[in-house]
């Protein structure tokens, strides 16, 4: 053997992992039964005769099983051998992840890449299901998820966009989709605005481009979509917009205490609550603890209609299945129930028993968002304070820069200014992270301290590149204090985004006047009859001077017989806001701003608007 064919450690521990995983019933060996359920789980059926015939051919000390020794012999000789590469394509099923050669933005020629089929299974068929009857997605579904068609599926961007709109409404105008007759410069204004909608909901996309998912590479396509579903499963798991989640509230417990919990913790503790009601013991997280489908079987009975709500029939949970004996078997009769709530999606059996947490963590929040199954306390009036346009659109942004932790709660993930530290990082400001940051996990006792050193440093870090931080204080920070740490991430936000023109330019420092100059140049040199005096101007309401910079900036891009002028209602103006927003993201600009900014003239966030388009002409240029 020569050396390159040496199993390494690491592989070898791998290699032991899968079969423990084959050898369900732990006895050191893989029998004909036991490859028969795994072909079975990964959808290969096989007849007995195949079987016994596949495991002679493996079977080198003629047992009439496999042991282990024998299974590492095996998956070094799978380059020649036609039976053995089908077995290890069921091996990688099982394993739920298969390798495939790739490239991207951030990877060399030759990269290797892994995705879980698991998550093409779950996910081509939650969109089956989701966008069935969608006119426009008929070219597409249904996907078939035992192939690689999801990662084609997506290529044209109409599909994106639409899942994007399912889960966060109005994101996207449907007037600027392009439906018909696509051709590959349609594609990519769809794809552009796939991705930069994405962004402005929140998702990471920074090293994924139109190109990526033209290709339909599937890491960065699995990525994708799991950021887009995941959004839509937890926009009602919070507390202010969702006020039953209160009934979670333990003894003695503050409110302030629930508002911190995130999206994952929530439904946690919900399954929780519902599991000690049934006398059962908590679980620790939604992968191990929930193998068994134990919890779940209890779960399942605990949330389903008991009739008593009217035009509600009632559902009988069959609780038989726990009586099965293994595991796979328990999980299938598990899921049989969940179907009867409607309920099934995300998970296959195998995903249950082997503990996939991305999987299991969709399939809970599914559950609660069907049947939540809990009650507001009664005489109790929290006042619970949604979260404003303006905190959701910087909470957004910050989540699409990829900070870490993910950005829940706009003050309570703030409060040891890691997050805020990452942003001036990525404003082009300098942090010592070896010196001066204190990273979690805090000890009990010093907690509070670590995170007010955290928060004087980046005040610190602020006031020395030049940012306007009179009367705040790390305090402030450590606080959530709500009006002045909005007033240091505008700034965040800002000095980002002119960071951006500056790099583009030749350094010239940017501001309000030079870009309001840009636009009613561009403006004027594309023979438009609209411009600006500021980013207060009321004529911006309209949103007229935005969709003439944009049909500016790429001709005939506006189909103006879409825009309303004149004297405009409300609603009129709206209307044309929504259509400007979704023609900026387009066209290839990345905007944060909402159609209410525009339609209110809110001066902030309009100036990142004509920031960003400047942005996307000097790149032209």
């Amino acid at each position: 053997m020569s050396e390159s064919d040496k199993i390494s450690p690491g592989e070898m521990e791998e290699l032991r992992e899968a079969f423990e995983k084959i050898d369900t019933n732990s006895n050191g060996f893989i029998c004909d039964a036991e490859l028969s359920d795994l072909f079975k789980e990964v959808n290969l059926t096989m007849p007995g005769f195949k079987i016994r015939e596949l495991i002679q051919k493996l079977d080198r000390d003629q047992d009439n099983q496999i042991n282990f020794v024998e299974f590492t012999s095996i998956c070094q000789d799978l380059k020649n051998d036609h039976v053995a590469q089908g077995f290890r394509k069921a091996i990688n099923k099982k394993e739920g992840l298969l390798a495939f050669g790739g490239t991207s933005e951030i990877s060399s020629v030759g990269t290797q890449h892994s995705f879980s089929e698991e998550e093409r299974y779950a996910f081509a068929n939650w969109i089956n299901s989701a966008l069935e009857k969608d006119p426009d997605c008929k070219h597409v579904l249904p996907i078939n998820p035992s192939t690689d068609a999801l990662f084609r599926a997506v290529g044209d961007g109409i599909l994106l966009c639409k899942m994007i709109n399912l889960s966060v409404p109005d994101t996207i105008d449907e007037r600027t989709i392009n439906k018909k007759k696509l051709s590959p410069f349609t594609t990519q204004e769809n794809l552009n605005l796939a991705l930069n909608s994405a962004s402005a909901i929140g998702c990471h996309v920074v090293n994924i481009g139109a190109q990526d998912l033209k290709e339909g590479k599937p890491h960065l396509v699995l990525g994708l979509l799991w950021q887009i579903i995941k959004i839509g499963l937890f926009a009602d798991i919070e507390l202010s917009r969702n006020e039953v989640l209160a009934a979670l509230l333990r003894e003695g417990e503050e409110l302030e205490e629930l508002l911190k919990l995130s999206p994952e913790e929530l439904l946690l503790r919900w399954a929780n609550f519902h599991l000690s009601k049934a006398g059962l013991p908590a679980i620790n997280n939604l992968s191990s603890d929930v193998k068994d489908s134990r919890a779940y079987y209890h779960l399942l009975q605990q949330i389903a209609p008991d009739g008593s709500k009217e035009g509600v029939a009632r559902i009988q949970i069959d609780m038989s299945g726990l009586n099965e004996r293994e595991d796979l078997r328990r999980a299938e009769c598990m899921l049989v129930q969940a179907d009867r709530l409607g309920c099934r999606q995300f998970v296959t059996p195998g995903d249950v028993v082997s503990g996939n947490p991305k999987l299991n963590l969709a399939f809970v929040a599914n559950l609660f968002n069907k049947f939540p199954a809990l009650e507001k306390p009664e005489n109790q009036d929290f006042h619970l304070a949604s979260e404003t346009r303006e905190e959701r659109t910087f909470r957004n942004w910050m989540n699409s820069l990829g900070v870490n932790p993910y950005v829940n709660h706009i003050y309570g993930d703030l409060l040891d200014a890691l997050v805020i530290l990452q942003l001036f990082e990525r404003s082009g400001v300098p942090v010592d992270w070896d010196h001066r940051v204190n990273m979690p996990p805090y000890s009990k006792l010093g907690a509070n301290m670590k995170k007010l050193e955290n928060c004087n440093y980046a005040v610190e870090v602020g006031s020395s590149a030049g940012f306007s931080l009179v009367g705040i204080a790390g305090a402030d920070l450590k606080d959530g204090n709500e009006t002045l740490t909005l007033a240091l991430v505008w700034q965040l936000m800002r000095r980002y985004t002119l960071n951006l023109l500056e790099n583009l330019g030749d350094g010239e420092a940017a501001g309000d006047e030079l870009i309001v100059n840009w636009v009613n140049k561009t403006l004027a040199e594309a023979g438009k009859t609209s411009s600006i005096h500021n980013f207060k101007d009321k004529e911006i309401s309209t949103s007229i001077p935005v969709l003439e910079l944009i049909d500016a900036l790429q001709p005939d891009s506006v189909n103006f017989d879409l825009v309303k002028r004149g004297s405009l209602s409300e609603e009129d103006k709206l209307d044309n806001a929504k259509y400007a927003v979704s023609m900026a993201r387009k066209i290839g600009t990345r905007v944060y701003a909402l159609p209410e900014d525009l339609v209110e003239v809110n001066p902030k966030m309009v100036m990142t608007v004509f920031a960003c388009l400047m942005g996307r002409g000097m790149k032209r240029a």
